[in-house]
C-alpha cells in the first residue's frame, strides 16, 4: 500500500523528492500519512478533495483482499 500511494503522489507532484509516506499498522487497520512540500498540497489534494478521493477510492480497492481498514490521511 505504501509503494502504491508513494508512486501515485510522486507523478502528481513538482517535487518528487518531498513525498514520503509513513505507514502505521494496528490490528485492524492500516494508516498512510502522506507528506509533500507544501506547494504540492493542493495539487495532491485537488479541487474540492476529488484528487485525494480518488487516491483513497484506489488504496482501498487494491486493499480489498487484506481484511484491514486502509486510511489515507494527508498531512
Amino acid at each position: 500500500m505504501k509503494e502504491l500511494v508513494e508512486v501515485i503522489a510522486k507523478a502528481l507532484v513538482d517535487r518528487p523528492e518531498m513525498v514520503k509516506v509513513r505507514e502505521t499498522e494496528s490490528e485492524r487497520s492500516i494508516v498512510l500519512e502522506l507528506t509533500v512540500a507544501p506547494e504540492d498540497m493542493g495539487k495532491v489534494i485537488g479541487k474540492n478533495g476529488r484528487i485525494a478521493r480518488a487516491i483513497r477510492t484506489v488504496v482501498k480497492s487494491s486493499s480489498a483482499k487484506l481484511d484491514k481498514k486502509v486510511i489515507v490521511e494527508i498531512l
